[in-house]
């Protein structure tokens, strides 16, 4: 039986590259869109869609749980950075409700979530970017400046000189210092089954990016980052869907530096050259053993697209 998937975050590209993956497909199966924003272009390429609360919001989850038994929901993807919290503190509830919930754990979602937590705890197995815990540490510019907990590249700063340190490391809150990566950055697209086994990852070279998202991108093969991100997908235990970032330092040497437990914003690019992750988690959850595709590589460039919207007020 074909099962009906929520797909969250309309307002963001993860939720679009999902809905464009698996209608490249011609999944039958129908597609919900939801989001706190009225105005999110993936409402209006889903099958149906349902403005809810934001997913910090007390009443989120209630108002979820009522669509998701009214649409008959089967499967729910991990497309927005902020809706996979409450989905997977309540797995229980939903898998009662014969939803398969395509989310890693809460542990490993706080864990990728607090980029100090994130460094502490893979950084004795992996190679990450010098950390330095207060200003007066730093022995070398430039340092790049993030915060704690921050989404798409907002609040990111790369600081030349102490002066520039200073000033944003004094306006803002909850802010990490990291040695400065100059070179090639990559986004490696992994899917893991529902028991956090890795079974694939492809690599795409971030050609030019703007607020965090991949516009300009390389699909290529490259078996040392693809066994990196493989390992550190099982060292998290990650689930379905995730985008693991590294870039290269002054010396050519790989680092890690974050993942997102979900699908990215440039997923789709994957889905291009061959890999089709959306489509993939559906087949997992239908209990099918998935292998590896044909990666092509190419290079792959994005642009903007409009909807039109009657406008009622005018």
């Amino acid at each position: 039986m074909t099962k009906n998937i929520l797909i969250p975050g309309a307002g963001g590209f993860a939720c679009i590259n999902a809905i464009k993956s698996l209608r490249s497909v011609h999944y039958s199966g129908k597609l919900i869109s939801t989001d706190a924003n009225p105005l999110s272009a993936g409402f209006f390429l889903a099958d149906g869609y349902y403005l809810l609360p934001k997913a910090s919001d007390p009443a989120f989850m209630e108002k979820a749980m009522t669509m998701i038994k009214k649409e008959k929901i089967g499967i729910i993807f991990p497309t927005s950075g902020f809706d996979i919290f409450p989905y997977a503190q309540h797995r229980s509830d939903l898998e009662a409700l014969g939803v398969t919930v395509c989310i890693s754990d809460s542990d490993t979602l706080d864990i990728c979530c607090d980029k100090e937590r994130f460094n502490e705890t893979v950084r004795s197995e992996f190679p990450c970017p010098q950390h330095y815990q207060h200003p007066e540490q730093i022995d070398r510019f430039p340092v790049f400046l993030k915060p704690r907990f921050g989404k798409g590249s907002r609040n990111a700063f790369l600081c030349e000189a102490q002066r520039d340190l200073d000033y944003y490391f004094s306006k803002y809150d909850a802010m990490i210092i990291q040695e400065y990566l100059p070179g090639t950055e990559y986004t490696v697209d992994v899917l893991s089954d529902l028991s956090g086994q890795a079974v694939y990852a492809v690599v795409r070279e971030r050609v030019a990016v703007k607020e965090g998202i991949s516009f300009k991108g390389r699909v290529i093969i490259d078996e040392e980052i693809e066994a990196m991100a493989m390992r550190l997908a099982n060292f998290l235990k990650l689930k379905a869907a995730s985008c693991i970032q590294l870039r290269r330092d002054r010396e050519g040497a790989l680092k890690l530096i974050e993942v997102n437990p979900r699908m990215g914003g440039g997923t789709i690019m994957t889905s291009l050259a061959g890999a089709n992750i959306p489509y993939a988690m559906v087949k997992l959850c239908e209990g099918e053993i998935i292998q590896k595709p044909q990666i092509r590589p190419m290079m792959i460039l994005r642009y903007y697209n409009e909807i039109v919207i009657e406008d009622k007020e005018s």
